[in-house]
């Protein structure tokens, strides 16, 4: 079974600090081709994860101007993590059933990558949807 720390291996997350603006988030994950920015704080510890969902949902359909909301203002706070040695799996269960695509790996407080449903394919989904199947046929 894959561990987490296997998919981020040479990782270099996507990381602003609370006080970037949306407008240079969005920049950021353009050319970096990420759909999420990990938001740390000023001791470099994990605040939240900003996403293009939250861009759509929580500026511009709010009508907010990018080049000065701050991801501190628009970012889910606190969000769900992992630790680089849990499986591809247990990734996989927290994404479907919290409902979100990206999720910060995080020890001791320090984010180390961040896993998205993209990354797995093959065997880790495959296995996935197989055991999401037999609870849906348990219910």
């Amino acid at each position: 079974m894959r561990k987490l720390s296997d998919v981020i291996l040479d990782q270099k997350p996507l990381i602003l600090r609370e006080t970037a603006t949306v407008q240079s988030a969005c920049a950021a994950m353009r050319d970096a081709r990420a759909g999420s920015v990990v938001v740390t704080d000023a001791s470099d510890r994990l605040a939240g994860i900003f996403t293009g969902r939250d861009a759509v949902v929580r500026v511009l359909a709010e009508g907010r101007n990018a080049a000065t909301t701050t991801l501190a203002e628009v970012m889910t706070r606190k969000p769900m993590t992992l630790r680089p040695e849990q499986s591809a799996i247990d990734a996989l269960r927290l994404m479907w059933d919290g409902g979100f695509r990206h999720v910060p790996l995080v020890r001791d407080g320090r984010v180390l990558g961040v896993v998205s449903r993209g990354d797995f394919k093959g065997l880790e989904f495959g296995r996935h949807e197989d055991e999401r199947d037999l609870w849906e046929h348990m219910r």
